[in-house]
C-alpha cells in the first residue's frame, strides 16, 4: 500500500491508467464479456485524436498559467474540410491535401501569436477569436464542398495490425519522442523553465516569447493534423467534427498530470486520460446512458482531480 502510494504521489498520471483498466472491465461485465477486446481497441483508435491535440495542448498549458489554446476546435474542422476538398477522394492529392490541413494549422498558430504577444490579447480571448474565424470559414467552405479523403489515408488511419490501431502505435511513439524533448531539449525545458517564473526565465537568458510562440504554433499545426486524420477516418469532414475537442483537450492534459499552473507537463499520462474519457463514454453508451450526461461525468472527473491536486500540493 504504500508503495502504491509513493508511486502515485511521485506519478499522479498513473492513476489514470488504472482508472482506463477499471472502467473497460466495467464495460467488459455490462456486455457481459461480448466484444471485450473490440471494444478497446476502438477506444484506443478514437483516443488517438485526443492525444494529438493534448500533446499540443500540454506545451501551451505548461508554459505558464493562463496560457490556453481554445483555437483547436476551429482549426481541427477548416483544416479537416480544406484537406478533403483537396483530395477530393483520390490518392494522387493525398499529399497537397495534408499539405494545405497544415497550412491551417500554421496561419492560425501565428495569428494566435500576434494577437498574443503583438495586441497583448489574453491568451483565452485570442485564440477563442481565431478558432472563430476558423470555424466560420469552414462554414462558409461547407456550403459547396464533397468533401472525402483520399482512399489510401482512409485506410492508414483505419488500420490494424492483430486488433491494435496502427495510428495509435505512430502516436505512441511520438507521444515518446515528445517525453525525451519536453526534458533533454533546450525547447522542452525553456516551455517547463517558462512556465514555472518567466521573469527568473527571462532574467536567465531564456527567449520567453520565442518559446511561448512555439508552444502555440506546435499546438495549432497538431490539431489541423488531427482534424485532417479525424476527417479521414469519418469518411468526411463534418461542422461539429471538433466540438468535443475544445473540452477534451484540456481535460486529457489535466487529468495525464500536468500542472495546470504551470512548469510540468507528463506526456506519458495523456494516453492514460484520454483511453479514461473515451472509455467512460463507451460505458455510458453501452448503459444506454444519453449523450449529454457524458459531459456532466467528463466534468465531474475533471473537478475531481483538480480537487485532489489541490490537497497534494496543500
Amino acid at each position: 500500500m504504500t508503495g502504491a502510494r509513493a508511486l502515485l504521489e511521485s506519478r499522479p498520471w498513473v492513476w489514470s491508467f488504472f482508472g482506463a483498466l477499471i472502467v473497460w472491465l466495467l464495460t467488459v461485465a455490462v456486455v457481459r464479456g461480448h466484444g471485450g477486446i473490440e471494444t478497446l481497441a476502438i477506444a484506443v483508435q478514437l483516443a488517438t485524436f485526443y492525444v494529438i491535440v493534448g500533446i499540443g495542448q500540454m506545451l501551451v498549458i505548461a508554459a505558464g498559467p493562463g496560457n490556453i489554446d481554445l483555437s483547436i476546435p476551429g482549426v481541427m474542422t477548416l483544416a479537416g474540410y480544406l484537406a478533403m476538398g483537396a483530395m477530393g477522394g483520390a490518392n494522387p492529392w493525398l499529399v497537397p491535401g495534408l499539405l494545405l490541413g497544415v497550412c491551417v494549422g500554421l496561419g492560425t498558430g501565428i495569428a494566435n501569436v500576434v494577437l498574443i504577444q503583438a495586441f497583448s490579447i489574453p491568451p483565452m480571448i485570442g485564440t477563442l477569436a481565431s478558432g472563430f474565424i476558423a470555424e466560420s470559414m469552414a462554414t462558409a467552405y461547407s456550403s459547396g464542398s464533397t468533401a472525402k479523403p483520399s482512399p489510401g489515408l482512409a485506410w492508414f488511419t483505419t488500420l490494424q495490425v492483430s486488433d491494435v490501431p496502427v495510428l495509435a502505435l505512430v502516436f505512441i511513439a511520438v507521444t515518446a519522442v515528445v517525453a525525451v524533448l519536453v526534458r533533454r531539449s533546450v525547447f522542452g525545458r525553456s516551455v517547463l523553465a517558462v512556465g514555472q517564473n518567466p521573469r527568473a526565465a527571462y532574467l536567465a537568458g531564456l527567449k520567453v516569447g520565442r518559446t511561448l510562440a512555439g508552444a502555440y504554433l506546435i499546438s495549432a499545426v497538431l490539431a489541423s493534423i488531427a482534424g485532417v486524420l479525424l476527417a479521414a477516418y469519418s469518411g468526411g469532414a463534418s461542422l461539429d467534427m471538433g466540438s468535443d475537442y475544445l473540452l477534451m483537450s484540456i481535460a486529457v492534459v489535466v487529468l495525464g498530470g500536468t500542472s495546470v499552473s504551470g512548469g510540468e507537463a507528463t506526456a506519458a499520462g495523456l494516453w492514460g486520460a484520454a483511453t479514461l474519457l473515451e472509455l467512460v463514454v463507451t460505458m455510458l453508451n453501452v448503459m444506454q446512458v444519453r449523450a449529454g450526461l457524458r459531459y456532466v461525468v467528463t466534468g465531474c472527473i475533471i473537478i475531481a482531480v483538480l480537487a485532489a491536486g489541490k490537497q497534494r500540493q496543500a
